[in-house]
């Protein structure tokens, strides 16, 4: 499988690896259903060079189908990480995902002619996990797995909001789990959020661009951009508020623009996590049933003022912790009725990939399907126990896979 990938162009290689899996398993049919940009659909991507076949939106001979989540099997495998076998009056369908590090990337479906032994389970979604290297490898070099996630054209403005935003919005190890998701406004609000992980050390950040539209993206871009460049240099926190600050206040094409933000940094020996919080929403910490905000030293945003000084803050995280950090648009206009503290104590049991898309559910739906303000959310949870062991089933750490779903 792995050679009919390298043999395969980049837009072919999913289906190559595909064909190479349903002749082994005499597979009558075998798709890969990519998860759209929403987090509320499928997408089944398809070649169809004759004009006027296949249905969906068409690009080329392209055709990308949605699949909207109704309950049923399909959202059941990516949302719980588990296989689900289907009786179908052709055979048996089998539902796989695809998925790394806990980042469900989409589903394996395939549809066999006699009912699969466990056995061939345990191969298929083995295989999948393959799928997901695939997947990822190879989506850096074409717009096709892009085109078919998204839904809904971007703006100019949403195209570089999604630049800023890390590859992965999950990522298990054995210390911990995040999972991040940004819902966004009609007009981009220049949220973002990022993390990235050393060997001992977590680095984290969420920030709010002041405004909306272009000059917010570019004004979001600044500021990501020197955040990076200040953690890959290997300063600490202060020195990367210091530094962001400066280069806004000096870079910004909109004279007077800011960041709101909050960066974390996690020593994952001891638990010890350092906090910076620049005018932004406080995070939160839901421990032991009890959700409450963390009192941080007051900053300045980001670029407010040139000279502004920056201190940080530590918290102790204990195993079973979570961590959470939100943009405004979860606590302003209509979003305000929300009531978060409850909401976050009633989705516990939720993998953080599922509750942060729980909670923006939530916010869609007192807010309406347009919201006023980019939403975003940041979900981290400590269990302690940093190692390089993690017991994982095809991608995802089946312990901490979710149990129970949203209503």
């Amino acid at each position: 499988m792995l050679d009919a990938a390298e043999n395969a162009s980049p837009v072919e290689a999913v289906e190559a690896v595909t064909r190479e899996l349903g002749a082994a398993l005499g597979a009558r049919k075998v798709a890969f259903l990519i998860a759209d940009l929403s987090g509320r659909a499928l997408v089944r991507l398809t070649h169809v060079p004759l004009e006027g076949a296949g249905e969906g939106r068409r690009d080329g001979a392209e055709v990308a189908t949605v699949m909207p989540f109704d309950g049923g099997p399909a959202e059941q495998a990516l949302r719980t990480q588990t296989v689900q076998v289907v009786p179908q009056p052709d055979g048996w369908a089998v539902l796989a995902p695809v998925t790394d590090r806990g980042e469900a990337i989409g589903l394996l479906e395939m549809i066999l002619p006699d009912e699969p032994a466990p056995r061939a389970l345990e191969e298929i979604a083995r295989t999948a996990h393959v799928l997901a290297f695939v997947v990822i490898a190879n989506r850096r070099y074409t717009d096709l797995f892009e085109w078919g996630q998204r839904t809904t054209p971007f703006t100019l403005s949403g195209e570089i909001q999604r630049r800023l935003l890390p590859g992965s919005f999950t990522c298990e190890a054995s210390g911990f789990t995040l999972s991040g998701w940004l819902e966004p406004a009609a007009s981009i609000g220049g949220d973002t959020f990022d993390y990235s992980l050393a060997r001992d050390v977590l680095h984290f950040s969420v920030t709010d661009a002041m405004g909306h539209g272009v000059a917010s993206a570019l004004t979001a871009t600044l500021g990501v951009g020197s955040l990076r460049n200040s953690r890959r240099r290997g300063a600490g926190l202060v020195e990367q508020a210091d530094a962001a600050n400066a280069d806004v206040a000096e870079h910004a094409t909109v004279p007077g623009s800011y960041i709101t933000a909050v960066l974390g940094r996690l020593d994952l020996r001891t638990g010890v996590c350092a906090l910076l919080n620049a005018g932004h929403v406080p995070p939160m910490l839901v421990r032991d049933g009890d959700t409450r905000a963390l009192p941080l030293p007051g900053n300045f945003p980001l670029g407010m003022f040139a000279e502004a000084g920056y201190r940080a803050s530590e918290v102790t995280l204990r195993p079973g912790d979570r961590l959470v950090v939100v943009t405004d648009g979860v606590r302003e206009r209509n979003a305000a009725s929300l009531d978060l503290p409850t909401m976050l104590r009633s989705i516990t049991r939720l993998h953080p990939r599922e509750a942060v898309r729980a909670l923006a559910d939530a916010v869609l739906e007192v807010s309406g399907p347009t919201l006023a303000d980019d939403a975003t959310l940041f979900i981290l949870d400590w269990y302690g126990g940093h190692s390089e062991d993690r017991r994982t089933s095809a991608g995802a750490d089946q312990t901490r896979a979710s149990t129970a779903l949203p209503d």
